[in-house]
């Protein structure tokens, strides 16, 4: 598959595999790949940042989430059986400081050095850009299928995401194919 990508899509991959590492990330996750493509210099990235998607607020976002416990623990839940995460972050800051529950240095040093793995949604995502590439009858795959793929599926931390930054996805998703089908992309 990855024979098929573009110079853009390829960057996205290696610029998502950059970023899990620059936050120190075990794996490389949906939201990565949509990080590493808002800061894009091509259409696909200006589209993002004009739909109001910035590097920084998506990087500040994607840090929230993950000292909330990411895709594992679910503060909403968590709360509704009367654990409050920030609370009990914010109480061990105080006592130990801050930064107390974050993965120790040591532990993540490996995942800097070598290979770091795409989530099964990651994964998804880009198979899903190919699927977007084929529907849309292109022999490559361009950042902006990686796009679509990222934005295909609500359960993806990506679409989340650019929903909790006010943005319109469907609006975004439509932009993204007219873009794809003209010459723009």
């Amino acid at each position: 598959m990855f024979e098929r990508f573009t110079a853009d899509a390829r960057q996205a991959v290696t610029g998502a595999q950059a970023e899990a590492r620059a936050l120190r990330d075990r794996h490389i996750g949906t939201e990565h790949v949509l990080l590493a493509l808002t800061g894009a210099q091509d259409a696909m990235g200006r589209a993002l940042r004009e739909h109001g998607l910035t590097q920084d607020d998506l990087r500040a976002r994607i840090v929230r989430v993950n000292r909330a416990g990411g895709d594992v623990l679910d503060s909403e839940a968590l709360r509704s059986i009367g654990i409050d995460l920030d609370a009990v972050r914010e109480a061990t800051e105080q006592s130990f400081g801050e930064g107390a529950l974050d993965v120790p240095p040591g532990k993540i040093d490996r995942y800097r050095r070598g290979h770091i793995p795409f989530t099964p949604k990651a994964k998804k995502a880009l198979e899903l850009g190919l699927r977007h590439a084929v529907r849309l009858r292109q022999k490559e795959i361009r950042s902006g299928h990686l796009l679509l793929g990222l934005l295909h599926d609500d359960d993806f931390l990506s679409t989340r995401l650019v929903t909790e930054a006010g943005v319109d996805v469907e609006a975004l998703r439509d932009e993204v194919r007219r873009l794809l089908t003209s010459k723009a992309a």
